[in-house]
């Protein structure tokens, strides 16, 4: 008898759950009511990262004097942008869902809740049908998280979701909230030609990287005439004749066309009912879960956004795909548990930033012993021929064994060269592992051979 696999949430952790449970003989269904694949990747990753592509040629376009072609500043082609936007979009959701769809998977669209242990109850446009099952994923996502003291009116209020592109694009852009999301905005709508204030709560741009990496992105802003209030935290917004006022609670005020809300996430874990099956959640609404995913209630388990951890799309993935092994029994032979201490992440700014594994104001805090070798692009080849030799490569490893313990990345295609620390990262390759490789000249990823001796 096939296991029967309820999926709550279609998006990375959800539909690689579903592929690989189905793969491996799971009787599978999916519930998604928005879109399969996800909303906040499809509606948020996918939009902004097609933007900053957008951005990044046009940027490239205003510096080609530098590579001995003459200059043109390209304009935004608003309409064309929204339909590349949709069409990539379209296209993901339709190549997923065909590939669930070969594997046998049941994918029903209405909203899914719990009835109780092994009951799932799902309203649907036609009516509401009940499921039972023997496994239940929950991987219903996040949403943008909104403070008591602002409403965003998706006009000049904005939350990242309205902002893949906004109804109009600003003139000026006030950016609350100094994180990845909050960088990567400032990036895409400067490099768009707007007028950018970032308003930082803290004393540098994503407090939580290394400060070398903030440094260098805020030397890039600055060089872009990117405005930073920093020790400035927001507390009101308002609506003026011009756009927008944000007050700070150091009484700066920060004005202009319009404002946009970088300030985190909430998980959705309401009207999942999720009491009816006794599933605990935290303060914060977030379903803790073990090393295999699973919550306290044993077959209920909870992955992507939902389950507190890391909130990428990769992460996701491989907690959906970690799930559908534990399901079908595969973790009885020889299974690597998900170290989410070792998955790499990237910012697409200009220049790109990706780190992997320990990072160095961390292993100072823990007292830990480290070698540190830094490479700078101005010594790359290839990155003279780009002519954007910007950034570098730092390398993290064990001074005893030389096993890579960590990376960061500053430059062009960090989130590619990233991969090559992250499994070095992952393997417990030693750096000798990385300099001994017989790497393509000229290329970047040299950068990392050279960072490593």
């Amino acid at each position: 008898m096939s296991v029967r696999v309820v999926i709550i949430g279609g998006g990375p952790a959800g539909n690689q759950a579903a592929t690989h449970a189905a793969r491996l003989g799971g009787e599978v269904t999916l519930v998604e009511r928005e879109i399969v694949g996800g909303a906040a990747h499809l509606w948020d990753c996918i939009p902004s990262k097609t933007m900053i592509a957008t951005g990044g040629a046009r940027s490239f376009a205003a510096r080609a004097h530098a590579m001995g072609l003459f200059p043109r500043e390209a304009e935004v082609d608003g309409v064309a942008l929204v339909q590349r936007v949709a069409e990539i979009e379209e296209r993901i959701n339709r190549s997923i869902t065909e590939l669930l769809t070969s594997q046998g998977v049941r994918i029903i669209k209405g909203t899914g809740r719990l009835k109780g242990p092994r009951e799932v109850v799902v309203e649907t446009e036609t009516g509401v049908e009940e499921l039972a099952a023997d496994t239940i994923v929950l991987s219903t996502g996040s949403r943008p998280r909104i403070p008591d003291w602002c409403e965003p009116d998706g006009e000049r209020v904005l939350t990242t979701r309205q902002a893949y592109p906004p109804p109009e694009f600003p003139e000026h852009l006030v950016v609350i909230g100094s994180g990845v999301t909050g960088v990567e905005f400032v990036h895409m709508f400067s490099s768009f030609g707007a007028e950018v204030t970032l308003v930082v709560s803290r004393q540098q741009v994503l407090p939580l990287k290394d400060a070398e990496v903030a440094g260098a992105l805020e030397d890039d802003f600055i060089r872009r005439g990117v405005a930073l209030l920093k020790g400035a935290r927001a507390v009101g917004i308002d609506r003026t004749a011009e756009g927008v006022a944000v007050r700070c609670d150091d009484g700066r005020v920060a004005r202009g066309s319009h404002a946009l809300l970088c300030i985190g996430s909430v998980p959705n874990s309401e009207g999942l009912s999720l009491e009816a099956a006794g599933v605990e959640v935290d303060d914060a609404g977030y379903v803790p879960v073990n090393q295999h995913c699973q919550s306290n209630v044993a077959h209920i388990y909870a992955a992507g956004d939902l389950s507190g951890k890391l909130p990428l799309s990769s992460v996701a993935a491989m907690q959906g795909r970690k799930i559908a092994e534990h399901v079908m029994g595969l973790h009885t032979r020889e299974h690597r548990h998900l170290d989410y201490e070792k998955a790499a992440s990237a910012i697409f700014t200009e220049p790109e930033i990706a780190d992997v594994g320990l990072a160095e104001a961390d292993a100072f805090a823990l007292g830990r012993k480290i070698r540190v070798t830094k490479m700078p692009f101005a010594a790359s080849a290839k990155a003279l021929i780009n002519s954007d030799p910007r950034g570098f490569v730092k390398i993290l490893s064990d001074p005893a064994t030389g096993v890579v313990l960590g990376g960061s990345i500053v430059g062009r295609h960090a989130a590619e060269l990233i991969s090559v620390i992250a499994l070095a990262v992952t393997c417990n390759l030693k750096v000798t592992d990385i300099v001994d490789s017989l790497l393509v000249h000229p290329t970047l990823s040299e950068a990392l051979a050279d960072a490593a001796e």
